[in-house]
């Protein structure tokens, strides 16, 4: 196809097999558009979608799907007809609930290769490790992405690497006393935090849509095979 041509020049034959995955997706912010919009480009067409927020006016600063005109709208409807005005082929569940320890187990009930946590709530955090864990489902997880200003102080590595970042010491703690065995593979940033924070977080759009990009190229990379990132 001749869409993915460039993509093809540097990973060869493997588009196919990139087709075949599924990801999860859960949370559609300014981590998590940007994470599907690089795999729906790198030609992954099996998508599960989950957020059950609709855009609000705040969100117009990193969020790659928000627009005055579609303010109101549910974050998952304007991520699907992004997917599909790339990818016609796609295949998009779209679930618009917020996850909750209680219903968390439904979004495994199909196969999936790869999970993207990029959700705000510590707990699901949590337990999304212990479910990928256990399934044996690869995973990759957003830490905190608010609040900083220097994206090249972002990087993909085990959570038990990570500094400064209050959510990467919240799963360290988690992954020590659980006695969790193998990498919980996340992206942190060593930045410290830049202003004390009141209320809302700060942000702004390139901090956490590089996370985004990160998170996406740690599956692509892993599905080709490349093991240099």
């Amino acid at each position: 196809m001749d869409q993915f041509k460039r993509l093809e020049l540097l990973i060869g034959n493997k588009l196919d097999l990139i087709k075949t995955k599924k990801v999860l997706i859960i949370g559609l912010g300014g981590v998590g558009s940007y994470a599907v919009e690089a795999l729906v480009r790198s030609g992954i067409e099996n998508f599960i979608i989950v957020d059950n927020d609709k855009i609000s006016i705040s969100n117009l600063n990193r969020q790659l799907m928000t627009y005055h005109n579609n303010i109101g709208c549910y974050k998952t409807d304007e991520i699907e007809k992004r997917i599909l005005s790339i990818n016609p082929s796609s295949k998009v569940t779209n679930i618009k609930s917020f996850i909750t320890l209680e219903n968390i187990n439904s979004l495994f009930d199909t196969d999936i290769d790869y999970i993207i946590d990029a959700c705000d709530t510590i707990n699901i955090k949590l337990e999304l490790i212990r479910i990928s864990k256990r399934k044996n489902i690869k995973l990759i997880s957003s830490m905190g992405t608010g609040n900083k200003m220097d994206p090249t102080k972002l990087k993909i590595t085990d959570v038990r690497k990570t500094s400064y970042d209050p959510i990467a010491k919240i799963v360290r703690k988690m992954v020590r006393d659980e006695k969790i065995k193998g990498k919980v593979m996340v992206v942190c940033s060593d930045e410290i935090s830049r202003v004390k924070v009141t209320k809302e977080i700060p942000s702004n759009s390139f901090v956490p849509a590089t996370a985004g990009l990160l998170c996406a190229s740690f599956i692509i990379n892993d599905i080709v095979g490349d093991k240099n990132v």
